[in-house]
């Protein structure tokens, strides 16, 4: 696989690009003709072309194609961010949760429905969310500016999340009755059912601002291959660096915890599979990494979708499943590369 790596082209990492995105489009179009309620698949042509009934448009339209473009969005996001993250920090195991920044998100959404916030707005849940990740993603920034040590953001990151993780456990445990509690599990176990159009416009700005202060640190992202001390040699300036990769990865997982919830895996796994066919260049996997994470997030939905169950399991808990096997696999095949 380094062999391959090493000979692969800028170009070819441009059909990488093309394939994945195409993969994407082909996935989000095969979820309209998929869901819990049967149509023919010659209804569902006809109404993706403006026909159809008002039964039948509603289910494909207002159902199903917000469900699929919202657990794309997610994965995209998460996935981008996780691969600025670790070529940030150099570490193959970082991705937005290691920051704490969707763990503090999730615990501004809990929050707000700890104390029945959402009772006078269904924007205040979001709203909650992308507030949480936008604190969490200052306090990194600050960091940032005061140290010059990669380690110490790192520790800071894994304090914010034990912390939320900790208050969050309290929160479900004075839950003030069942359907509260309900509501909390439900959201930490991710999921993108019942998205609207509306939700998805909501959270939207902030995923696109998130992936284009992402895009602007690959040139830094790239000379930090090389180290710290000879990425500063060639003129780049670290801290402004670190803060851009925090805020844009802060922007982009705080709206992707608002539109799907607590998503795990699919930030550290796209990368990783991505790595190797963009000659280990964390700019150039920037874009690929968040169309197979998309990719990823859309299959799992599917698979929500059609699973066979009494109650409906949780896009976070089948992405978790997809994922954890498939990153020990790739860890194992690291190991024998390196062994």
């Amino acid at each position: 696989m380094t062999v391959l790596a090493r000979w692969l082209t800028p170009r070819l990492t441009s059909g990488l690009t093309f394939g994945l995105a195409a993969a994407c489009v082909l996935a989000i179009v095969t979820a309209c003709f998929l869901g819990s309620t049967p149509l023919p698949w010659t209804r569902v042509i006809a109404v993706l072309f403006g026909g159809g009934e008002t039964g039948e448009q509603l289910v494909v339209w207002s159902i199903r194609l917000p469900r699929a473009v919202a657990a794309f969005l997610v994965g995209a996001a998460l996935g981008m961010s996780g691969a600025a993250l670790q070529g940030l920090l150099r570490n193959p195991l970082a991705e937005p949760g290691v920051l704490g920044v969707s763990a503090t998100a999730s615990l501004a959404a809990t929050f707000s429905l700890y104390y029945g916030l959402v009772a006078f707005s269904p924007w205040i849940l979001p709203l909650a969310a992308i507030l949480g990740a936008l604190a969490a993603t200052a306090l990194l920034a600050l960091a940032a500016i005061r140290t010059r040590s990669i380690v110490t953001i790192i520790l800071i990151g894994v304090g914010l999340s034990s912390f939320a993780g900790a208050l969050m456990s309290h929160l479900m445990n004075l839950a003030p009755n069942p359907f509260s509690l309900s509501d909390m599990i439900n959201w930490m176990l991710g999921s993108v059912a019942n998205r609207s159009a509306v939700e998805i416009g909501f959270a939207l700005p902030f995923m696109v601002l998130g992936a284009a202060i992402l895009l602007s640190t690959g040139r830094g992202l790239s000379a930090l291959t090389l180290g710290e001390e000879a990425a500063s040699g060639v003129g780049l300036d670290l801290r402004k660096q670190r803060i851009l990769t925090v805020l844009g990865a802060g922007l982009a997982t705080g709206a992707s915890v608002a539109l799907g919830g607590a998503i795990g895996f699919v930030g550290i796994v796209a990368p990783h599979l991505v790595r190797p066919f963009v000659g280990h260049d964390p700019a150039r996997s920037l874009i690929p990494s968040a169309l197979l994470a998309g990719l990823i997030l859309v299959i799992a939905d599917i698979g929500v979708r059609l699973i066979p169950t009494d109650n409906e399991l949780k896009l976070g808990v089948v992405a978790a499943l997809m994922g954890a096997p498939i990153f020990v696999w790739v860890a194992m095949q690291r190991r024998a590369i390196h062994d």
